[in-house]
């Protein structure tokens, strides 16, 4: 599959796939960037992409920026629509500083990755009553 990407700092490589097997493919970071402690950052990825029709671009955090950078993703991943593709529509991550220290992520880092997958569009059929039996609550099943 091709899709058209803009890189906006031209002298930043295009999103990589670090081997072979990698499902996603790693975001660099444009500019340095403060995350201020106890505080959501928001660090630019320096790309706007064009979503093709029935897909959609997932971002989440690399495994290793928890462990290694102290920043975790506030909301687990970041969904990136079809139409958000405009000229100012760079791809952005959010990482939450946990730490008591402000954290500077440097340009270049790869503090996240994105993946592009298939979505269904679906027809909702409202019903008065459900037939299926109720499970349980949260953590049922043990």
């Amino acid at each position: 599959m091709k899709i058209r990407i803009k890189r906006i700092d031209k002298d930043l490589p295009l999103p990589i796939y670090q081997t072979q097997k990698s499902v996603g493919f790693d975001l660099l970071t444009r500019e340095d960037t403060v995350v201020k402690a106890k505080e959501v950052g928001l660090i630019p990825c320096n790309i706007i992409v064009e979503i093709p029709s029935d897909y959609f671009l997932m971002l989440v955090s690399r495994s290793s920026t928890p462990r290694k950078r102290g920043l975790f993703s506030p909301h687990g991943v970041g969904i990136i629509d079809q139409d958000y593709c405009g000229p100012e529509d760079e791809i952005v991550t959010q990482f939450y500083n946990n730490s008591n220290e402000d954290i500077v992520v440097k340009r270049g880092e790869r503090v996240a990755q994105g993946l592009i997958l298939p979505v269904e569009r679906i027809e909702w059929e409202e019903i008065d009553e459900i037939e299926k039996p109720s499970r349980g609550g949260i953590g049922s099943t043990g």
